[in-house]
C-alpha cells in the first residue's frame, strides 16, 4: 500500500477534503460523532493519510488553554483521530500520531487528548499518559468536573515537563464540553 502524509491548517483544506474527513470520522466512530465534536476538530493543524482509495486517516492539533496550578499552558490538543476500516491495524493511526506529536512538541507546553477505549491503546503505546488528577473545564457558571473525560485523558510526557500527573487541570470552555 502506498500512502502519503500532508499536513495543513483547516484554512487551506477545501469543502471537498472537509467533506471526506467528516465522513471519516462519522464511520470511524460508528457514527457517535457529533457537531460539536467536528467543531472541535476545525481551526488547527490537519494530518491526513491517503492511499489509492483517498483519504484513510486523520487527526488534527488544535490550540486549548489549561491552567495548572497558577499558570495556563499552551495545549496542543488533539482531535478527530481515525482510521478507515478496511485499512485498521497497518500503522497509519501511527503515523498520523508521528506527525502529530511532532507538531505538538515544536509548539505547545503541553499535548493532551481525549481516548475512546479502541483508540487508548495506541496512545499509551507511543508514551502518552493518563492524567490522574482531577480534570476541570471553565464553563459559563464557573469551574466544574469534567466527568466523563476522568479516566480518557492522556497527556503527552515529552511536552509536560515536570507536571505532577495528580494535580487538576483546568481546560478552556468550549461548546459540547461544559453543560
Amino acid at each position: 500500500m502506498t500512502v502519503g502524509v500532508r499536513t495543513a491548517h483547516t484554512a487551506d483544506l477545501d469543502p471537498a477534503e472537509l467533506r471526506a474527513v467528516r465522513a471519516l470520522l462519522d464511520a470511524a466512530f460508528d457514527g457517535d460523532y457529533d457537531d460539536d465534536d467536528w467543531e472541535h476538530a476545525l481551526g488547527g493543524m490537519h494530518v491526513l493519510v491517503s492511499d489509492e482509495q483517498g483519504l484513510a486517516a486523520h487527526g488534527s492539533v488544535i490550540q486549548r488553554r489549561a491552567r495548572y496550578r497558577k499558570r495556563w499552558l499552551r495545549v496542543g490538543y488533539v482531535e478527530g483521530v481515525g482510521v478507515r476500516a478496511d485499512v485498521r491495524r497497518q500503522g497509519l493511526g501511527g503515523r498520523v500520531m508521528a506527525e502529530v506529536e511532532r507538531i505538538i512538541d515544536r509548539a505547545y507546553d503541553l499535548g493532551a487528548l481525549s481516548a475512546s477505549d479502541d483508540g487508548a491503546p495506541l496512545y499509551a503505546a507511543r508514551g502518552w499518559r493518563l492524567w490522574r488528577g482531577r480534570l476541570c473545564g471553565l464553563g459559563p457558571r464557573g469551574v466544574v468536573r469534567l466527568r466523563d473525560d476522568q479516566d480518557c485523558t492522556y497527556v503527552r510526557p515529552a511536552a509536560a515537563g515536570d507536571l505532577d500527573f495528580k494535580r487538576k487541570l483546568v481546560f478552556d470552555w468550549r461548546d459540547g464540553d461544559v453543560l
